[in-house]
């Protein structure tokens, strides 16, 4: 790690002030020189090298060097300032910076974890001779004899230059054995044997002092901290850490076992009460190694190694989207649209972003045609072998606590596989192979809510990974009991990430009609729609979605009072575009459009989101106008058709909409002028031109007269897509 990654860590953790880090200007001497004084005598008293592990004698050595700084100061204090030189001034301000960097240096010595020091062994020595070469030119060039110091200071600081000239970078043999080793862990681990206890017990507890879970979980937190902050600054690289963070993470549970020290795992209660789990590592757990959205496969939900685009214009990992043709699918998985021909074409500007981020987060990143290479093999945190073998052990750990451990071990268990499912699909896979679902399954109905939510949420985070999903439905009474804590779960965090776990399990075509039919899912649903949090709002209006996509749910969505929902949610901003999406599906199907037709505030809800709605709300809006008066019946076409505005509306989707937009606005334009008074709103307004103009070429797909079959609903005609990245919790 270089000397400004370790200032910009400590000023990280201490905030001090600019003026610390340059020389006062402004201070006459005898000011200047009080000021060093404080500066040296507060260094000596706040860092003890007692509390050190590792660094010791490199800092004993610059704090007694600082302590003669300390004496010289206190003598020049009790000189005549009157003619000092102005090289006297300039050597002062020099050490004014020197103290500072000593400062931050034993800070950082102090403050770092025992394993983080023990990383960063060489760099951190290397630094305090850095630190020694300073103090040696500054006394080579400070004028002594002229400030009048006494003799017995000078002999003093000749003797401090001498040891300072011979001083050379000392590295403590100890501490470089201690670092050694630990890595020897890690390439144990690459070659797939995890160290045992013994071994381990030796280097963490007898070894380094890490005694209890406290200072252990502590541990943890400032890697995962370093992996955050300093990714692509530091050395070891963040897949490196990541294999460290996750041996000391597996030694964690193997030599302390689940005792939580006094530590409650707690879940957000109301408001304002929220679970405690390190505020670090909760910090970390909700940010860690975000990839951006746009990098990540449609498919796969991993970034992104050989991107390619399809005919629609949608890009997908190249793996992924072979395979899906190869499967016999002939749509986009992203859209819907019908694929014209299978060639792919590499995506070059996508690939060199994504390249560029991952250099700017110190991820690996390859590039692609090198034979024999699985994709399997690429994730988007890509964890190192001896990650992977080391999550391995630590999930059978888990597992077991799961399967038999005491209630506060199970929540516990359950909080910690919720994390690892959050950092990559191989430790989703991992975790699901070794029968983790089973066991979460059976918390779900569990009386305590720390153990319940936490239960949930880890089974949303399994289920992002495509195969996971087929395990979640096939583990008999799962969905039942996902639709159980949607419904009467403790906390308003597990209810909403029950219905995200639905809409992620409904990514899946076949398990749609399933979970629309499982008794009260779509009831419950709707409720969260109506009543949750903006965050439950949204995780329920996605599920309706995905479920709206499937045409025998049609009657379940009418029946559950999913169509009420979706309707009052017309008026709720950041949900009123998913809303109409699926609004859009149900009225396809004459039972979904005379039910929307039947809700009083369907027509002002659309309206207003055809006024000031975004495009795709306003082209889904104007789609389910333009149904409810073909299938809604008389009453309710009437309605729409007695709007005021629906001819200013109409007339500016024909001229500035989307194409999808424009087809759906001239279609129930036509509708209007079939009626006699409403044909009146269009005088003048040049309505025929817009008209004839999307007609011709742009005839309605839906048409009761058309070819299409109107029973089969592509997401092409609805803009929204089907697939959408969950985030993990």
């Amino acid at each position: 790690m270089t000397g400004a990654a370790i200032f910009s860590s400590i000023r990280r953790r201490r905030s001090p002030s600019l003026e610390a880090f340059l020389a006062p200007v402004d201070l006459g001497e005898e000011a200047l020189v009080q000021t060093l004084e404080t500066l040296a005598k507060d260094l000596m008293s706040c860092v003890s090298t007692s509390s050190l592990l590792f660094q010791r004698k490199n800092a004993r050595l610059l704090i007694r060097q600082v302590e003669v700084f300390g004496f010289l100061l206190e003598d020049l204090g009790e000189c005549e300032m009157d003619y000092w030189p102005g090289s006297a001034r300039l050597c002062l301000k020099e050490l004014h910076l020197l103290l500072y960097r000593s400062r931050i240096l034993l800070d950082y010595c102090v403050q770092s974890s025992k394993l983080w020091l023990l990383l960063q062994n060489q760099s951190v020595s290397s630094y305090f001779c850095d630190l020694n070469q300073e103090i040696l030119t500054l006394l080579d060039v400070f004028p002594l004899g002229e400030v009048g110091v006494c003799e017995d200071l000078k002999e003093q600081l000749s003797l401090m230059k001498k040891q300072a000239r011979s001083t050379e970078l000392f590295i403590d043999d100890r501490d470089e054995i201690l670092r050694l080793q630990f890595y020897s862990f890690l390439g144990e681990l690459h070659k797939g044997r995890v160290p045992d206890r013994i071994e381990l017990r030796t280097f963490f507890v007898d070894d380094l002092g890490i005694k209890d879970v406290k200072s252990c979980r502590s541990e943890i937190e400032f890697l995962e901290e370093r992996i955050y902050h300093h990714a692509g600054e530091m050395e070891p690289t963040s897949s490196v850490l990541n294999g460290f963070v996750a041996l000391v993470r597996y030694a964690r549970f193997l030599l302390f076992g689940f005792e939580e020290d006094g530590m409650q795992v707690q879940v957000r209660v109301g408001h304002h009460k929220k679970a405690k789990v390190g505020m670090m590592s909760k910090e970390i757990a909700d940010t860690f190694l975000t990839v951006p959205k746009d990098f990540c496969c449609p498919i796969s939900l991993d970034l992104m190694e050989d991107p390619v685009t399809i005919c629609t214009g949608q890009s997908y990992d190249r793996a992924y989207i072979i395979r899906w043709m190869d499967d016999g699918h002939c749509t986009c998985p992203k859209t819907g649209q019908m694929l014209t021909h299978t060639r792919v074409v590499p995506n070059h500007a996508l690939r060199n972003l994504i390249s560029q981020w991952c250099t700017a987060h110190g991820v690996a990143f390859e590039c692609p045609g090198i034979a024999g290479r699985s994709v399997e093999t690429f994730a988007a945190t890509l964890p190192t072998k001896a990650a992977i073998e080391a999550n391995k052990a630590t999930t059978a750990l888990l597992i077991q606590q799961l399967a038999s451990g005491t209630q506060g071990a199970q929540a516990l268990a359950a909080l910690e596989i919720r994390l690892l499912a959050k950092t990559g699909k191989e430790n989703r896979a991992i975790i699901a192979e070794a029968g983790a679902i089973h066991h979460l399954r059976n918390l779900l109905p569990s009386s305590d809510m720390v153990a319940q939510e936490n239960a949930v949420t880890a089974v949303l985070n399994l289920s992002i990974h495509g195969k996971n999903k087929s395990i979640i439905m096939e583990e008999e009474g799962c969905l039942e009991l996902i639709v159980y804590v949607l419904r009467f779960g403790l906390t308003t965090d597990a209810r909403e990430n029950a219905a995200a776990t639905l809409f992620s399990l409904s990514a899946v075509h076949d398990y749609k009609k399933r979970i629309a039919y499982e008794r009260g899912a779509v009831e419950a649903l709707a409720r969260l729609l109506q009543e949750g949090t903006l965050r439950g709002k949204k995780d329920a209006v996605t599920a309706l979605f995905n479920l709206s996509t499937h045409s025998e749910n049609c009657w379940r969505m009418v029946e559950g009072g999913g169509v009420r929902a979706l309707v009052g949610a017309l008026g709720v901003d950041g949900v009123a575009d998913e809303a109409a999406g699926a609004l859009a599906l149900l009225v396809r199907q004459q039972i979904g459009a005379q039910a929307v037709a039947q809700e009083e505030s369907v027509v002002t809800g659309l309206t207003g989101m055809m006024r000031s709605g975004s495009a795709r709300g306003k082209e889904n809006a104007v789609a389910v106008l333009l149904e409810i008066c073909r299938s809604g019946g008389a009453a309710a076409t009437q309605r729409v058709i007695t709007i005021p505005a629906m001819a200013n509306l109409l007339e500016s989707l024909l001229f500035t909409g989307t194409k999808r937009a424009r087809r759906k606005a001239a279609s129930l334009a036509r509708v209007f002028l079939k009626n006699e008074n409403a044909g009146l709103h269009f005088v003048g307004l040049g309505i025929g031109y817009a008209i004839s103009h999307n007609s011709a070429a742009n005839r309605d797909s839906t048409h009761p007269h058309s070819t299409v079959n109107r029973d089969s609903i592509y997401a092409s005609d609805v803009n929204m897509p089907i697939s959408i990245t969950l985030p993990v919790v």
